[in-house]
């Protein structure tokens, strides 16, 4: 019942509720965020581990950071998973975790920021120091209806980027430069450097080419990449960076990450060693240990371009060690559904063999999702290199009990996620433990 009033209420309506409860809060909380270095990550894909990386960096030169993602809350040591299925929590939530942070003496708050966030005012009152964009891919059309209107929304964190002159900056406590930090590759990567601030990073792999080409603007380029099983070796600015992260990907989001630090006034060769420190993020391309002989994937892809990028990398290294690559996954309830056929399509060219299964489907038919997906899919036949098992453990099984040595299992839309949402019940749920239980049993 309360779903369905949700959907009738108006969005304007709703961000005018989300914006005077972010007054209140910021008023309860004494505006908190005047007291830290804040740094702000949005962007399609990768938020949440550039998240990660950046506090990993700004926590090597002896800084107690806070930081807020999909996947944790974390507040010097002490940390705990977001359970929420929110990147960006509430008004009250973010502030009151912003005054927790100041409490416990923390210089730096990295907070991952959601583009409905941004929209719906959540984040008012925020005043933010360094701005970070990863990307700009599709996803949440049902939401914000077009890219336009996508990448205005990503956008409106550059435009928190508060002036020295300006109100909220003249009542911070803190005086840092404003720093904007953009993926040179990103759609609307011009716009986001367009907004002021007294610092602005580009960052890009070599030999791309690079969409922008700012003036005023400090490029750092990832130069002379060697790509391995174990992860990436790449140079900047004189200094060899060994990653131990896979993919394209995760070079340039240690590259968001190495900008940010920079602006910091760090040195790279600081930056570098806390970034070889990075064995794993959690549910982001994480590798289960397993005796079968085989090697299985678990990560957060959730879009056509994420997918994408795991789906080739995944796909060229089966093709140099032999194996065939099985790929599980689903789709979202209620959100774009456009991307779906996409994203069949996209797993039949690299997967050898699929499994499509459930994956928050919220009130949403779980077998209208499957099938939307299944339009997609090409090449494969139903039964015998395609399988539809809607219990998304029976679907993880399946995948396993079929494999032999030297393949590969990759289950992708879910990640760390603690939490399935099936209409208004949240059960618990985690691919990796899911994935164990199944070992044991086999």
């Amino acid at each position: 019942m309360l779903h369905e009033i949700k959907k009738i209420v108006p969005q304007g309506l709703k961000n005018i509720f989300h914006f005077l409860k972010a007054v209140v809060a910021n008023f309860c909380f004494g505006f908190p965020s005047r007291n830290l270095i804040i740094i702000g990550v949005t962007g399609t894909n990768g938020k949440t581990t550039t998240t990660q990386m950046i506090g990993k960096v700004l926590e090597s030169d002896g800084s107690l950071v806070a930081v807020s993602s999909t996947i944790n809350f974390r507040i010097g040591k002490e940390e705990r998973v977001n359970k929420t299925k929110f990147t960006t929590l509430s008004p009250w939530q973010v502030q009151k975790f912003i005054h927790q942070a100041v409490q416990a003496g923390c210089k730096y708050l990295v907070l991952e920021t959601s583009s409905h966030a941004l929209d719906q005012n959540r984040i008012w009152g925020i005043d933010f120091d360094v701005a970070v964009v990863t990307n700009v891919t599709r996803e949440h059309l049902d939401y914000h209806k077009n890219m336009e209107e996508y990448g205005t929304a990503k956008e409106k964190l550059f435009v928190l980027l508060k002036e020295k002159g300006s109100w909220f900056h003249k009542m911070s406590k803190q005086k840092n430069p404003k720093v904007a930090v953009v993926n040179l590759e990103s759609e609307f990567a011009n716009k986001f450097l367009s907004h002021q601030a007294d610092l602005k990073y580009g960052y890009s792999l070599e030999n791309l080419g690079r969409k922008n080409e700012t003036e005023n603007v400090v490029k750092i380029i990832a130069r002379n990449i060697k790509r391995e099983n174990s992860g990436s070796e790449f140079v900047v600015n004189g200094e060899r960076i060994n990653l131990k992260l896979q993919g394209d990907f995760n070079i340039e989001n240690a590259l968001a990450a190495i900008c940010v630090g920079l602006s910091q006034g760090m040195e790279l060769d600081k930056i570098k060693k806390s970034l070889n420190e990075i064995k794993k993020i959690p549910g982001r391309m994480e590798y289960v240990e397993n005796n079968l002989g085989i090697s299985i994937i678990v990560d957060y892809a959730l879009t056509p371009d994420s997918m994408e990028k795991v789906g080739e990398m995944i796909r060229e290294a089966v093709n140099k060690n032999g194996g065939k690559l099985f790929w599980v996954f689903g789709s979202c309830g209620e959100r774009d559904r456009g991307k779906r056929p996409i994203m069949g399509k996209i797993a039949s060219d690299y997967a050898d063999f699929v499994v499509l299964t459930n994956e928050d489907p919220y009130h949403e038919n779980p077998n209208q999702i499957i099938e939307e997906i299944a339009r997609g899919i090409e090449n494969k036949t139903k039964n015998e290199n395609l399988w539809i098992v809607m219990d998304r453990e029976e679907a993880i099984k399946k995948a396993l009990q079929m494999t032999k040595p030297g393949d590969v299992v990759l289950i992708t839309g879910k990640g760390a996620e603690e939490v399935m949402a099936i209409g208004e019940k949240r059960i618990s749920w985690n691919d990796i433990r899911v994935v164990e239980k199944i070992l044991k049993s086999l």
